[in-house]
């Protein structure tokens, strides 16, 4: 009974505004008042335990890193490319959309950032070149998911932090399933171009991809270095993340002149405020996780869904639905914290490898980032194109079928997760 008013309390602090983070250190803190067997300092205890882990120093790095290309201008040479690469294709500024999101995806690993930082860039040329805005939206809307799939990855961090799992082997995992969103997604763009008219933004020249290459060089090879050096086991995803942080210096301090030493001051400042925030809301969840595992809550939803089925794919399809309910009310961190303890004792147990179950909840918690109420992603891009915030919902739904596609291939068909991680781990 008190489990239910624990939940109920959570959904109701969400609900009246309160921040994910205190709504669950809030909720844990009453229900241990309550229930009166353990101290409350427990709740402390276990918040700092949440977060007393090495693999997690690379939250902030990464965070870092994506701040400093921002800023750097290193995202302006990344579009200048990616238009290049594919502007030439009809309704072009949307294949470069999904392109520029790739390449990006390779440096800074969250979602948010893609859509604040190339997201800017991205909707005024499209809004510049004729396109429609809420076509211009919502492709950018989709394509910032592809961020926290291809490594590096912020969420499968902490997932793998708190499954257990090695995070280089969540990060290679990514790579065939991220490659598979962007094909989907200018599939998308090209079905949209065709059916709306939109031209070839430019012709395709050697010369300008020469140029364009030239000018990006130095910041393509961030996510060589970033994802080569995990891969080839020259560094640790946290030593990575380090890594990418002092190019990224290097880059807008001395070789482009682009980073100020009072933006490099204000970016530390951004840095300092998102990493206490993701880092509250994981220790936070921490101790959440930990009410319901010692409650055995773990154990009593796993014995209830093998009750109704030892199917490993029916089980699959119901944890999927979960996933994407709890995604629309919570954000990617809490529940990745909350549930994988939940979820990954029933996959495994039905013989699910959890690096393949690592990428099928984060694929599914970046769609969750797309749909209200939380979807920040929307609440982002509703800043950055100034479109009210209901008109990015419906103009994101459409992308929402091919990311729902390539979810269901991923889920369904594990070598498209774990060929590369076998084939480099094991």
């Amino acid at each position: 009974m008190l489990i239910l008013l624990l939940f109920f309390l959570v959904f109701l602090f969400v609900v009246i505004g309160m921040p994910v983070g205190v709504a669950l250190a809030a909720s844990s803190l009453i229900y241990i008042l309550i229930e009166g067997r353990v101290p409350d300092l427990v709740v402390l205890h276990r918040m700092v335990n949440g977060v007393d882990s090495f693999p997690l120093l690379a939250v902030p790095f990464f965070i870092l890193a994506g701040n400093l290309m921002n800023t750097a201008g290193i995202t302006n040479r990344i579009f200048n490319f990616a238009k290049a690469c594919v502007g030439w294709m009809r309704g072009g500024l949307g294949h470069v959309n999904v392109g520029a999101s790739v390449v990006f995806a390779g440096m800074s690993g969250a979602a948010v950032a893609d859509a604040g930082g190339l997201g800017t860039i991205e909707i005024k040329a499209m809004r510049d070149a004729g396109y429609d805005p809420d076509f211009s939206v919502g492709v950018t809307a989709a394509s910032s998911t592809i961020g926290p799939i291809i490594p590096p990855s912020l969420p499968m961090v902490i997932y793998g932090v708190v499954a257990s799992a090695s995070i280089g082997q969540l990060f290679a995992a990514g790579f065939i399933p991220g490659l598979l969103m962007a094909v989907s997604l200018m599939l998308m763009v090209a079905w949209y171009a065709k059916r709306r008219g939109y031209p070839r933004d430019a012709a395709f020249s050697f010369s300008y991809l020469g140029k364009s290459f030239a000018a990006a060089f130095l910041s393509l090879m961030t996510p060589v270095i970033i994802v080569g050096g995990i891969l080839f086991g020259i560094f640790t995803p946290t030593e990575a993340a380090i890594a990418a942080c002092a190019y990224a210096m290097i880059l807008g301090l001395l070789v482009y002149r682009t980073l100020t030493w009072k933006r490099l001051l204000r970016v530390s400042f951004d840095t300092i405020e998102t990493t206490a925030i993701v880092l509250f809301i994981v220790a936070a969840a921490s101790i959440f996780a930990w009410i319901l595992t010692s409650n055995r809550v773990t154990e009593h939803f796993a014995a209830l869904i093998l009750g109704v089925t030892d199917n490993v794919y029916l089980v699959l399809i119901m944890i999927n639905i979960v996933l994407i309910v709890v995604g629309c009310f919570m954000e990617t961190i809490a529940a990745i914290t909350i549930l994988t303890p939940v979820l990954l004792p029933v996959v495994v147990a039905l013989g699910v490898d959890p690096v393949h179950f690592g990428v099928v909840m984060v694929l599914n918690l970046m769609i969750g980032l797309l749909t209200p109420p939380v979807g920040m992603v929307l609440y982002v891009l509703s800043r950055v194109a100034k479109v009210p915030f209901e008109r990015c919902v419906s103009a994101t739904v459409p992308f929402l079928v091919p990311l729902v596609l390539v979810l269901i291939m991923v889920t369904f068909i594990p070598a498209l997760s774990m060929w590369l991680p076998t084939l480099i781990y094991r």
